[in-house]
């Protein structure tokens, strides 16, 4: 299963392991989005930065 992440709010003010978590991703700006496999590791890398992103599954 494959998800799409995208950024919706900006790095600044965030601490350096959430903006290294958002970086780790594959988004830079706001409004990238990437395509990832939702296995365990980015799964949690996602809860780290669940304020600053949004998830939809792909089908």
């Amino acid at each position: 299963m494959k998800i799409r992440i995208k950024l919706i709010r900006s790095v600044i003010g965030t601490l350096p392991r959430q903006r290294a978590t958002v970086r780790a991703l594959g988004l830079r700006k706001i409004g990238s989005s990437v395509e990832q496999e939702a296995n365990p590791v980015i799964l949690g890398m996602v809860k780290v930065v669940s304020h600053m992103v949004s998830v939809e599954e792909i089908k």
